[in-house]
């Protein structure tokens, strides 16, 4: 897990940037993400963080579930953008689709999930995913 304190840490998106310029500023409601991509980003360093508010306040409230609390024991180690469809500061709807590691108890795995993105008003939103674990 990223260091939040430390302005220099590398933000866990897989952006190359810093986290306190990159993903911070989307999960602390300063910005918002841009584009369909920018938004998966910041979810996925929110998980890796713990930073569940950003995780339930960015997913379309027809589809997210009652709670998304981490996973006991889950950590996430990577993530890796395979394709983007759509999903431009212009667009409705967009999908991306990518490979997030992660570690448990049990071992290393990857999640391998085509995301659906829509605009809700101004802000993009995670709808769901296609994904080959649970």
């Amino acid at each position: 897990m990223v260091g939040v304190a430390d302005a220099d840490a590398r933000c866990p998106c897989g952006s190359g940037g810093s986290y306190a310029a990159c993903c911070e500023p989307l999960h602390d409601g300063r910005e918002t993400a841009a584009t369909a991509e920018r938004l998966m980003r910041s979810r996925y360093a929110a998980y890796a963080l713990g930073r569940s508010a950003y995780v339930f306040r960015t997913w379309h409230p027809r589809t997210r579930p009652a709670d998304v609390e981490p996973v006991p024991g889950l950590v996430w180690t990577g993530l890796t953008v395979q394709d983007v469809v759509g999903g431009g500061a212009d667009d409705a709807e967009g999908t991306v689709e990518f490979e997030a590691a992660f570690v448990t108890g049990e071992g290393p795995d990857v999640l391998h999930e085509r995301s659906r993105f829509v605009r809700r008003g101004d802000r993009w939103v995670y709808v769901d995913g296609d994904t080959n674990t649970p």
